[in-house]
């Protein structure tokens, strides 16, 4: 039983994950490495994808600010 994998390691991992910034985040870095390993996209196309997605983080992160004003009245 000593040398079994703890599942509270993988979970420890796995829990960034849940977080809709986060997910935001790794779709960008992927996307924008996707789009200049594996395909031939111009700089513009790219600094597009960047910008959506920090946006999107940055539009995630006003929802939450308004979320714990809301709950906090």
């Amino acid at each position: 039983m000593a040398n079994e994998p703890s599942t509270t390691s993988w979970r420890r991992w796995v829990w960034p994950l849940n977080s809709r910034k986060v997910q935001v985040a790794l779709a960008t870095v992927i996307a924008s490495y996707t789009a200049q390993f594996g395909f031939h996209v111009s700089t513009d196309s790219l600094t597009t994808i960047l910008a959506l997605g920090v946006a999107l983080i940055l539009g995630i992160a006003h929802e939450d600010a308004g979320k714990g004003r809301a709950a906090s009245k």
